[in-house]
């Protein structure tokens, strides 16, 4: 569909308005490879026939890139604070266009092929990612780290904690459509803000899609802004802190049902297994296991209590659910009980220390009793804490 040649993009509002593409790039000093990005992305725009127009989010180059952009006939934007998401999110703001495409100016990416994306987002798609490993990637443009086990791993791990069937979950060539995107209220500042667009953009329920793209070595002379185990840490990070499910909620039901299992069978006697005994040295770790496990399912609820109040999780019917059965007063009933329990069973041990006048006792047989009251006492105690942390999360905030 030809729309004619590209808009006077000098600010009016008529010609804004009519813009249906920008083409953003964050810049840092970019001053060896700008020119030919933008270059490239004009190019398309005059070969589509889309109307658009080409932003550069400037994050205080000194190599003077923004004289580049001016020159090149991009429309450029200051953008105080450091950081390549501080850059895009300012950009992501200033954009004119109902969709951006977003690439870094380092001639990585190609910006005269972005039909697909565009394609893509005109049938609906809230956010668009390109594929590299789909589209190729040219030898020497990905560090072999990034593309055996940074990139593998964390796209596994974004599939698998929030659904998001993208192959390649930090590619920084992506398509999206600006309204929806903006209301997501990104504000991760570094280079972690590929990933909180794509989380928040799925608990939000966005349409996501991909399509391939290729990847070159970038165009510069000096190492890129991008620090492996830094930020493939900060990544990280940010996926498990936005899936309480995976970060708490599952390892912490596997060792309480693993723990309650061996502390219900080793509680009565010892087990063999072969020429292996288990006894109540194994009884001591089922009881920190538990004690663990009802830390982290805790963790979980708290965490859900948090992310929905601030707005980073969504407050569907499942959230709910789960936080108004935990009552104050439902936990603090089943936290007494778990108390008085372990208090009972160390009376009983006690009872059975007596029988013996205070003396020498077998291990064997008193520890049965000691480890699991003292592990309901600790549970118990976790619980009813827990329980007045979350009653004071559900406080509203006072005026300012």
């Amino acid at each position: 569909m030809n729309h004619g040649p590209l808009p006077d993009v000098d600010g009016s509002s008529a010609a804004a308005a009519s813009l249906e593409l920008t083409i953003l790039m964050p810049c840092l000093d970019e001053a060896e490879t700008l020119a030919a990005c933008i270059r490239m992305a004009r190019a398309y725009l005059s070969g589509s026939g889309v109307r658009g127009e080409v932003l550069v989010a400037d994050n205080g180059s000194t190599d003077g890139s923004q004289r580049i952009a001016e020159r090149e006939g991009a429309r450029v934007v200051d953008v105080a604070q450091r950081g390549y998401g501080a850059a895009l999110a300012a950009g992501i703001g200033a954009a004119r266009g109902r969709y951006v495409v977003m690439g870094d100016a380092d001639a990585s990416y190609d910006f005269s092929r972005l039909d697909a994306f565009l394609d893509a987002l005109r049938a609906g798609s809230d956010l668009v990612i390109g594929n590299r490993f789909r589209g190729g990637i040219a030898p020497g443009a990905m560090p072999f780290l990034h593309r055996y086990l940074g990139n593998p791993v964390l796209s596994f791990l974004g599939r698998l904690f929030y659904g998001v069937q993208v192959r390649d979950f930090h590619c920084g060539l992506r398509g999206f459509n600006r309204d929806r995107i903006a209301a997501l209220g990104l504000v991760a500042p570094g280079m972690e803000f590929a990933s909180e667009m794509v989380v928040k953009a799925s608990l939000a329920g966005c349409r996501i899609s991909e399509v391939p793209t290729t990847l070159r070595p970038d165009g510069r002379s000096r190492p890129p802004h991008l620090r492996t185990w830094r930020d493939g840490w900060r990544h990280l990070r940010f996926l498990l802190v936005h899936s309480p499910r995976w970060l708490f909620l599952l390892p912490g039901s596997v060792l309480v049902a693993v723990g309650g299992a061996a502390m219900a069978v080793i509680g009565v006697r010892s087990v063999s297994i072969g020429a292996l005994n288990l006894d109540v040295h194994t009884l001591s770790y089922a009881g920190a296991a538990i004690v663990l496990g009802v830390q982290m399912l805790l963790f979980a609820v708290l965490t859900t209590s948090m992310g929905i109040r601030h707005g980073w999780l969504p407050a569907d019917g499942r959230g709910r659910g789960l936080l108004s059965a935990f009552t104050l007063e439902r936990c603090l009933v089943a936290a007494a009980l778990m108390f008085l329990a372990g208090i009972a069973m160390s009376l009983h041990a006690v009872y059975l220390w007596a029988a013996r006048d205070f003396g020498v006792l077998d291990p064997s047989a008193t520890m049965r009793w000691v480890i699991p009251s003292v592990t309901l006492m600790g549970v118990g105690g976790q619980v009813g804490l827990a329980a007045f942390f979350l009653e004071a999360l559900r406080l509203p905030d006072a005026p300012r």
